[in-house]
Protein backbone atom coordinates (compact mmCIF):
# COMPACT_ATOMS: atom_id res chain seq x y z
CA UNK A 1 0.00 0.00 0.00
CA UNK A 2 1.39 3.33 -0.91
CA UNK A 3 1.96 5.85 1.58
CA UNK A 4 -0.66 8.46 -0.06
CA UNK A 5 -3.22 5.85 0.46
CA UNK A 6 -2.22 5.11 4.11
CA UNK A 7 -2.63 8.81 4.77
CA UNK A 8 -6.40 9.27 2.86
CA UNK A 9 -7.35 5.87 5.06
CA UNK A 10 -5.79 7.74 8.26
CA UNK A 11 -7.53 10.53 7.38
CA UNK A 12 -10.75 9.19 7.05
CA UNK A 13 -10.59 7.14 10.08
CA UNK A 14 -10.00 10.35 12.03
CA UNK A 15 -12.67 12.48 10.69
CA UNK A 16 -14.93 9.14 11.31
CA UNK A 17 -14.92 9.45 14.65
CA UNK A 18 -15.27 12.35 17.19
CA UNK A 19 -13.78 12.17 21.28
CA UNK A 20 -15.31 14.30 23.25
CA UNK A 21 -15.08 15.63 26.97
CA UNK A 22 -17.98 15.87 29.43
CA UNK A 23 -16.72 17.83 32.55
CA UNK A 24 -19.53 17.30 35.42
CA UNK A 25 -18.46 19.50 37.97
CA UNK A 26 -19.93 21.52 41.26
CA UNK A 27 -18.99 25.21 40.83
CA UNK A 28 -18.05 27.75 43.15
CA UNK A 29 -20.20 30.61 43.36
CA UNK A 30 -19.41 33.91 41.74
CA UNK A 31 -15.88 33.14 41.92
CA UNK A 32 -14.20 32.90 38.39
CA UNK A 33 -10.64 32.61 39.69
CA UNK A 34 -11.55 29.51 41.72
CA UNK A 35 -13.52 27.80 39.48
CA UNK A 36 -11.19 28.24 36.70
CA UNK A 37 -8.49 26.29 39.25
CA UNK A 38 -10.60 23.70 39.91
CA UNK A 39 -11.33 23.18 35.95
CA UNK A 40 -7.79 22.85 35.10
CA UNK A 41 -6.86 20.40 37.44
CA UNK A 42 -9.94 18.52 36.27
CA UNK A 43 -9.22 18.59 32.31
CA UNK A 44 -5.34 17.66 33.65
CA UNK A 45 -6.65 14.42 34.84
CA UNK A 46 -8.30 13.09 31.70
CA UNK A 47 -7.60 9.91 31.37
CA UNK A 48 -6.89 10.62 27.37
CA UNK A 49 -6.99 13.52 24.95
CA UNK A 50 -9.90 14.64 23.27
CA UNK A 51 -11.59 16.44 19.99
CA UNK A 52 -13.98 18.56 21.67
CA UNK A 53 -14.19 19.97 25.96
CA UNK A 54 -17.44 20.75 26.84
CA UNK A 55 -18.10 22.40 29.91
CA UNK A 56 -21.59 23.50 32.39
CA UNK A 57 -23.49 26.40 31.11
CA UNK A 58 -21.65 29.77 33.11
CA UNK A 59 -19.14 27.77 34.21
CA UNK A 60 -16.86 30.56 35.77
CA UNK A 61 -19.69 32.04 38.12
CA UNK A 62 -22.39 29.85 38.52
CA UNK A 63 -25.84 30.53 37.42
CA UNK A 64 -25.99 33.80 39.03
CA UNK A 65 -28.29 36.85 37.79
CA UNK A 66 -25.64 39.72 39.39
CA UNK A 67 -24.23 40.28 35.71
CA UNK A 68 -23.04 44.02 36.85
CA UNK A 69 -20.38 42.26 39.09
CA UNK A 70 -19.74 39.21 36.84
CA UNK A 71 -19.72 40.27 33.68
CA UNK A 72 -16.86 40.09 31.43
CA UNK A 73 -16.03 41.97 28.16
CA UNK A 74 -14.54 40.02 25.52
CA UNK A 75 -11.42 38.80 25.07
CA UNK A 76 -10.48 39.22 28.80
CA UNK A 77 -9.90 36.79 32.04
CA UNK A 78 -12.66 33.48 30.52
CA UNK A 79 -11.94 34.16 26.97
CA UNK A 80 -8.53 34.17 27.66
CA UNK A 81 -8.42 31.19 29.79
CA UNK A 82 -10.72 29.08 27.18
CA UNK A 83 -8.13 29.96 24.43
CA UNK A 84 -4.92 29.09 26.60
CA UNK A 85 -7.01 25.57 27.15
CA UNK A 86 -7.86 24.83 23.54
CA UNK A 87 -4.36 25.27 22.58
CA UNK A 88 -2.80 23.41 25.26
CA UNK A 89 -5.47 20.51 24.59
CA UNK A 90 -5.67 21.04 20.91
CA UNK A 91 -9.48 20.89 20.99
CA UNK A 92 -12.86 22.86 20.52
CA UNK A 93 -13.51 23.82 23.88
CA UNK A 94 -17.22 24.84 24.68
CA UNK A 95 -18.77 26.33 27.58
CA UNK A 96 -21.41 29.98 28.65
CA UNK A 97 -20.31 32.58 30.33
CA UNK A 98 -21.73 36.11 31.26
CA UNK A 99 -20.36 38.45 28.81
CA UNK A 100 -20.83 42.12 28.56
CA UNK A 101 -21.00 44.21 25.62
CA UNK A 102 -21.74 47.60 24.68
CA UNK A 103 -23.83 48.22 28.18
CA UNK A 104 -25.42 44.85 27.32
CA UNK A 105 -25.05 41.62 29.17
CA UNK A 106 -25.44 37.98 27.27
CA UNK A 107 -25.35 34.88 28.78
CA UNK A 108 -22.60 33.33 25.77
CA UNK A 109 -21.34 30.34 24.80
CA UNK A 110 -18.01 29.96 23.11
CA UNK A 111 -16.22 27.78 20.76
CA UNK A 112 -12.22 28.00 21.09
CA UNK A 113 -10.41 26.65 18.49
CA UNK A 114 -7.06 25.97 19.21
CA UNK A 115 -5.69 28.68 17.19
CA UNK A 116 -7.39 30.65 19.46
CA UNK A 117 -10.46 31.67 16.72
CA UNK A 118 -13.83 31.22 18.03
CA UNK A 119 -17.48 31.20 17.58
CA UNK A 120 -20.02 32.42 19.59
CA UNK A 121 -23.84 31.41 20.43
CA UNK A 122 -25.90 33.67 22.46
CA UNK A 123 -28.49 31.54 24.28
CA UNK A 124 -31.79 32.35 22.97
CA UNK A 125 -34.60 31.08 25.93
CA UNK A 126 -33.52 33.17 29.21
CA UNK A 127 -35.06 31.44 31.88
CA UNK A 128 -37.69 33.59 33.43
CA UNK A 129 -38.68 31.77 36.30
CA UNK A 130 -34.80 32.81 37.64
CA UNK A 131 -35.38 36.36 35.83
CA UNK A 132 -32.65 35.47 33.67
CA UNK A 133 -34.79 37.31 30.88
CA UNK A 134 -34.56 40.78 33.18
CA UNK A 135 -30.78 40.46 33.34
CA UNK A 136 -29.38 39.34 29.92
CA UNK A 137 -30.72 39.62 26.49
CA UNK A 138 -31.51 36.77 24.22
CA UNK A 139 -29.66 35.86 21.38
CA UNK A 140 -31.13 35.84 17.86
CA UNK A 141 -29.36 33.61 15.86
CA UNK A 142 -28.07 29.64 16.22
CA UNK A 143 -24.60 28.04 15.46
CA UNK A 144 -23.19 24.85 13.66
CA UNK A 145 -19.79 24.86 13.94
CA UNK A 146 -17.86 22.54 11.79
CA UNK A 147 -15.14 20.40 13.48
CA UNK A 148 -12.75 17.48 12.19
CA UNK A 149 -15.73 16.83 9.78
CA UNK A 150 -18.43 16.91 12.38
CA UNK A 151 -21.59 19.25 12.42
CA UNK A 152 -21.89 20.85 16.30
CA UNK A 153 -24.81 22.87 17.31
CA UNK A 154 -24.41 24.30 20.86
CA UNK A 155 -27.25 25.25 22.50
CA UNK A 156 -27.49 26.31 26.12
CA UNK A 157 -29.84 24.94 29.11
CA UNK A 158 -33.72 26.17 29.09
CA UNK A 159 -33.17 26.09 24.80
CA UNK A 160 -33.63 22.62 25.87
CA UNK A 161 -37.58 23.17 26.47
CA UNK A 162 -37.95 24.58 22.70
CA UNK A 163 -37.35 21.91 19.84
CA UNK A 164 -38.17 24.37 17.33
CA UNK A 165 -34.94 26.22 17.87
CA UNK A 166 -33.08 22.69 17.53
CA UNK A 167 -35.20 21.19 14.62
CA UNK A 168 -32.81 20.53 11.71
CA UNK A 169 -33.56 19.66 8.36
CA UNK A 170 -32.32 18.91 4.85
CA UNK A 171 -31.01 21.75 4.31
CA UNK A 172 -29.10 22.01 7.57
CA UNK A 173 -27.94 19.16 9.00
CA UNK A 174 -26.21 19.10 11.67
CA UNK A 175 -24.62 15.66 13.72
CA UNK A 176 -24.29 16.12 17.21
CA UNK A 177 -26.77 18.83 19.38
CA UNK A 178 -24.71 19.83 22.44
CA UNK A 179 -26.50 21.62 25.63
CA UNK A 180 -24.59 23.36 27.85
CA UNK A 181 -26.45 23.58 31.16
CA UNK A 182 -26.93 24.19 35.04
CA UNK A 183 -30.21 22.26 35.19
CA UNK A 184 -31.93 21.75 39.16
CA UNK A 185 -32.25 18.74 40.20
CA UNK A 186 -36.12 19.08 40.70
CA UNK A 187 -36.47 18.72 36.81
CA UNK A 188 -33.93 15.61 36.12
CA UNK A 189 -36.70 13.68 34.53
CA UNK A 190 -37.45 16.41 32.13
CA UNK A 191 -33.54 16.82 31.41
CA UNK A 192 -33.51 13.04 30.58
CA UNK A 193 -36.25 13.06 28.28
CA UNK A 194 -35.94 15.94 26.14
CA UNK A 195 -32.42 15.22 25.42
CA UNK A 196 -33.34 11.99 24.50
CA UNK A 197 -36.56 13.29 22.30
CA UNK A 198 -33.77 15.52 20.60
CA UNK A 199 -31.73 13.19 19.23
CA UNK A 200 -34.62 11.50 18.16
CA UNK A 201 -36.75 13.76 16.32
CA UNK A 202 -32.90 15.43 14.71
CA UNK A 203 -31.56 12.01 13.89
CA UNK A 204 -28.66 13.13 15.54
CA UNK A 205 -26.26 12.30 18.55
CA UNK A 206 -27.11 14.47 21.71
CA UNK A 207 -24.75 15.25 24.66
CA UNK A 208 -26.00 17.26 27.67
CA UNK A 209 -23.43 18.47 30.11
CA UNK A 210 -25.03 19.55 33.48
CA UNK A 211 -23.64 20.58 36.62
CA UNK A 212 -23.60 19.02 40.60
CA UNK A 213 -24.16 20.85 44.21
CA UNK A 214 -25.79 23.13 45.96
CA UNK A 215 -25.73 27.03 43.94
CA UNK A 216 -25.73 30.61 46.13
CA UNK A 217 -29.23 30.46 45.84
CA UNK A 218 -29.86 27.23 47.43
CA UNK A 219 -30.68 25.27 44.16
CA UNK A 220 -29.64 21.94 43.69
CA UNK A 221 -28.08 20.23 40.93
CA UNK A 222 -27.98 16.40 40.04
CA UNK A 223 -25.40 16.66 37.12
CA UNK A 224 -26.97 13.43 34.91
CA UNK A 225 -24.41 14.37 32.09
CA UNK A 226 -25.75 11.74 29.13
CA UNK A 227 -24.54 11.06 25.70
CA UNK A 228 -27.51 9.78 23.53
CA UNK A 229 -27.55 8.50 20.32
CA UNK A 230 -29.43 8.69 17.30
CA UNK A 231 -32.14 6.02 18.07
CA UNK A 232 -32.56 7.94 21.35
CA UNK A 233 -30.25 5.28 23.76
CA UNK A 234 -28.36 6.67 26.62
CA UNK A 235 -24.60 4.95 26.10
CA UNK A 236 -23.06 7.49 29.36
CA UNK A 237 -24.47 8.72 31.75
CA UNK A 238 -22.49 10.21 34.14
CA UNK A 239 -25.15 9.92 37.44
CA UNK A 240 -24.72 12.61 40.32
CA UNK A 241 -21.49 12.60 41.33
CA UNK A 242 -18.17 14.99 39.99
CA UNK A 243 -17.15 13.23 37.14
CA UNK A 244 -14.63 13.69 33.71
CA UNK A 245 -14.84 11.13 31.28
CA UNK A 246 -14.35 10.95 27.41
CA UNK A 247 -16.68 9.59 25.21
CA UNK A 248 -16.21 8.66 21.65
CA UNK A 249 -18.66 9.12 18.45
CA UNK A 250 -18.66 7.18 15.23
CA UNK A 251 -19.87 8.77 12.50
CA UNK A 252 -20.40 5.94 9.86
CA UNK A 253 -23.47 4.50 11.99
CA UNK A 254 -25.11 8.36 12.16
CA UNK A 255 -24.36 9.05 8.21
CA UNK A 256 -26.03 4.87 7.58
CA UNK A 257 -28.75 5.31 9.37
CA UNK A 258 -29.96 8.20 7.82
CA UNK A 259 -29.60 7.06 4.71
CA UNK A 260 -32.12 3.64 5.85
CA UNK A 261 -34.34 5.86 8.00
CA UNK A 262 -34.29 9.60 6.42
CA UNK A 263 -37.29 11.18 8.12
CA UNK A 264 -35.37 14.30 8.46
CA UNK A 265 -36.68 14.90 4.44
CA UNK A 266 -40.12 14.59 5.69
CA UNK A 267 -39.78 17.67 7.89
CA UNK A 268 -42.15 20.60 7.39
CA UNK A 269 -40.58 24.09 6.81
CA UNK A 270 -41.11 27.02 8.74
CA UNK A 271 -39.78 30.32 9.50
CA UNK A 272 -39.14 31.67 13.44
CA UNK A 273 -39.93 35.19 13.94
CA UNK A 274 -38.05 37.12 16.73
CA UNK A 275 -39.63 37.81 19.73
Amino acid sequence: MNLVLVNALEKDEHFSNLSVALIQTDLVWEDVTANLAVLEEKLASLSEAADVIVLPEMFSTGFSMDAPALAEVMNTTTTRWMKLIAAQTQALVIGSFQVKEEGTYYNRLLCVRPDGTYEVYDKRHLFRMGAEHEVFKAGSQRLIVDWKGWRICPLVCYDLRFPVWSRQNSQNLYDLLLYVANWPAARSYAWNTLLRARAIENLCYVVGVNRIGTDGNGIDHRGGSIVVDFLGEVSTDLGEAESEKVVHLAKEPLEKYRQRFPAHLDADDFSLVGQ
